[in-house]
């Protein structure tokens, strides 16, 4: 481990040498953003220059996307913000992962005859849980942030005030999900244009959700959970068979919480611990693969290897995971650095492992689907990967009157029914059965890598298949690449469940694909490139700091050196 301390606790690897190493280096000098939009990304750049930090920028960038991006994210959704501040060492993740209402129940979405309804867990305001993103951005501002709430919301303010041009990627998602509005309801009025998705360049205004941003800017969490806008919020949510009350939203908080984290090799990986499953997921995954050479693995092989390690870890997340303040979880043995080499010494590098071999689930008592992520890393060191949601395109397709809120249908993301296949056909037990004020489980996983001299932050929306994208760029900065690499990486998918690999379109070649079947494997090719990941790294040994967007999205990734950096130094020469 190249001379690292490694202390063993509760069955939690932590390598301290990296923390160390950064806690002692230099100031990057750079500040990035990269995000799935370049308005996202203009107003993050506008509040670092305007002297914010990255908890600003993320809050500026955050918002923006809710305006820019209703597909994927927004002030009716949730998510989870890891942050590194580099005053201290502090890592922390904001879980505003959305909250069932008090009125939900495990069986809510069943038919009279017992058996789930999956259109009503997905469209309509009953699929909607309390959102969390309003009260993470306040949280942020009061805690992290050095600008007033106000400053970094206006950006975003603004562009719902004066409106965008529709995009491609907005008319895509746009015509996807626009047989699911209800005709001349709030929502389609505003993101639709006579029942049909807008045409390019078409400006979208929305001077409801400006007002909105300006409560929450003036009022703080007060502005959104109370008042006149959350009564409007209910009474929108009431009127089209959702179930909110006005307690459940005074009653929502975002949690603080310890991130998950452990080691590859010499990797610090840190990244959102439960309700987020992404980071445990990932973490028993890298285990897993700790155990093989995969370097000097041929191709196919390598690829084996990693999709019987992706099986393995996603077998543990149906059964084991959930909201903490409901159940209990076995964190620490499921990190276990001894449970990982039993797993993988049930690897046959010749043979594929049937899902169905592995033990069973407890269940006692694919295309288009999207959520965002951006990284921010501003020239003091602080860091920011967040991931948010309203989960499928355009969410619950509800706005309630008045509030230019698009409802997300994260309760689609609970096991609405033991081992019945949500929208991403992940398949989940008891641990997330659906209870009133819990929190579903998510596959989001924003995530830092910290080696010696090299600091890497990413993410990417995706649905189930996030996991095992953000595993194969962690993989490829372990090689040494940069983070146009790690974004434009072929990507492939295995979740216990379907028992098959997805391919995104071009991902395997037909030799690569030949040899998976002859080993086992069941392929489907996803006729698509999937995913949007977006990357910064710094290496303080060179003294450089670079950002990428997927090739596969509209984001944009900039890196520049802040105004009074650079007129300091012009002034030394």
């Amino acid at each position: 481990m190249t001379g690292a301390q490694i202390v063993r606790r509760t069955g939690l690897w932590l390598l301290l040498l990296p923390a160390l190493v950064w806690a002692q280096a230099p100031r990057p000098g750079q500040q990035a953003v990269a995000s799935a939009h370049a308005l996202a990304t203009a107003a993050g750049h506008t509040v670092l220059d305007a002297g914010g930090n990255a908890f600003d920028a993320a809050i500026a960038v955050a918002a923006a996307l809710a305006v820019v991006e209703p597909y994927s994210s927004g002030i009716g959704g949730g998510g989870f913000f890891l942050l590194h501040r580099a005053s201290d060492g502090h890592e922390i993740v904001i879980d505003a992962r959305e909250t069932a209402p008090a009125a939900a129940s495990a069986h809510m979405y069943d038919d009279e005859n017992g058996k789930p309804v999956p259109s009503r867990s997905l469209n309509g305001a009953l699929a909607a849980a309390i959102p969390g993103l309003p009260a993470a951005l306040v949280h942020l501002a009061e805690h992290y942030g050095r600008l007033s709430l106000a400053t970094d919301l206006a950006p975003a303010i603004t562009l719902a005030r004066t409106g965008f041009a529709v995009s491609e990627r907005y008319a895509e998602m746009a015509k996807y999900r626009a047989p699911a509005f209800p005709a001349a309801s709030p929502a389609a009025q505003i993101f639709l244009r006579d029942g049909r998705a807008p045409a390019l360049g078409t400006v979208l205004i929305q001077a409801d959700l400006a007002a909105t941003l300006a409560s929450i800017a003036s009022h703080g969490v007060a502005g959104f959970y109370a008042g006149e806008l959350a009564a409007k919020l209910v009474a929108g949510v009431r009127a089209d068979g959702g179930n909110w009350t006005a307690q459940d939203l005074a009653d929502y908080r975002i949690k603080e919480r310890a991130p998950i984290s452990s080691t590859y090799h010499d990797i610090r990986v840190v990244s959102a611990a439960p309700p987020s499953s992404g980071g445990v997921v990932l973490l028993e995954a890298l285990n897993i693969l700790e155990h093989f050479k995969l370097d000097e693995l041929n191709p196919l092989d390598r690829i084996h290897v990693v999709v019987e390690a992706m099986r393995r870890a996603y077998r543990d997340r149906a059964d084991y995971l959930g909201d903490p303040d409901f159940v209990t979880m076995p964190i620490a043995h499921l990190l276990d650095k001894a449970y990982a080499s039993e797993l993988a010494d049930h690897i046959d590098l010749a043979h594929a492992t049937p899902s169905a071999t592995l033990p069973g689930i407890d269940t006692a008592d694919d295309t288009h689907r999207h959520t965002t992520h951006f990284s921010v890393l501003d020239a003091d060191g602080n860091q920011v990967a967040a991931t948010l949601s309203i989960n499928v395109p355009f969410g619950a397709v509800s706005v309630p009157a008045g509030t230019g809120v698009l409802l997300n249908n994260e309760m689609d993301d609970f096991a609405t029914s033991p081992l019945t296949p949500n929208a991403y056909h992940l398949v989940g037990g008891s641990a997330n059965a659906i209870a009133p004020g819990k929190r579903p489980l998510s596959s989001m996983a924003p995530t830092f890598l910290v080696s010696p001299h090299r600091l890497g932050i990413l993410g990417t929306p995706g649905g189930s298949r996030i996991i095992s994208m953000v595993l194969l760029g962690v993989l490829e900065y372990a090689r040494g690449t940069d983070p146009d690499v790690w974004v434009a990486t072929p990507r492939y998918h295995h979740q216990y469940l379907p028992d098959q690999i997805e391919f995104e379109s071009g991902g395997l070649d037909v030799a690569t694909q030949e040899g998976l079947r002859a080993k086992g494997h069941t392929l489907s090719e996803v006729k698509r490139r999937y995913g949007n990941m977006h990357a910064i790294l710094w290496d303080s040994a060179r003294g450089v700091v670079k950002a990428a967007s997927d090739p596969r999205g509209e984001g944009r990734a900039e890196v520049w050196t802040p105004v009074a950096t650079a007129k300091a130094a012009a002034a030394v020469h």
